[in-house]
């Protein structure tokens, strides 16, 4: 009953910026982990950075100092600030939650992706 729905993405010159925003939706009783997975052609998914519901954050560290990672626990949203992207930043960029809900079997907790957003660095 939980979905993530991911925007932002697209076609960017290098040292540009893009903003991706994640929205989780359903049942949810609270969010422990928001954070962004990447996976480039050939390449193994690889964790950019995630964000606690206290807002404690880690970055992978080919991305400190570029991107930054935030959250509204209000709207159950997560941001990517993107900046001075390079062309090895190109991936699909994949939304990651780690949700609490309560339903018909009472509370849960699993892990939720979204769909993936594209995100191409090139000149």
């Amino acid at each position: 009953q939980v979905q993530l729905v991911e925007s932002g993405g697209g076609l960017v010159q290098p040292g540009g910026s893009l903003r991706l925003s994640c929205t989780a939706s359903g049942s949810i009783v609270s969010i422990y982990l928001m954070g962004w997975y990447r996976q480039a052609p050939g390449k193994q998914r690889e964790l950019v950075a995630h964000i606690t519901n206290s807002g404690s954050t880690n970055y992978i560290d080919s991305v400190k100092g570029r991107f930054t990672i935030s959250r509204d626990n209000a709207k159950n949203t997560v941001y990517l600030q993107m900046d001075n992207l390079e062309a090895e930043d190109t991936a699909v960029y994949y939304c990651n939650a780690d949700v609490r809900t309560y339903g018909g079997l009472g509370y849960r907790r699993n892990d939720y992706w979204g769909q993936g957003t594209q995100v191409t660095v090139s000149s």
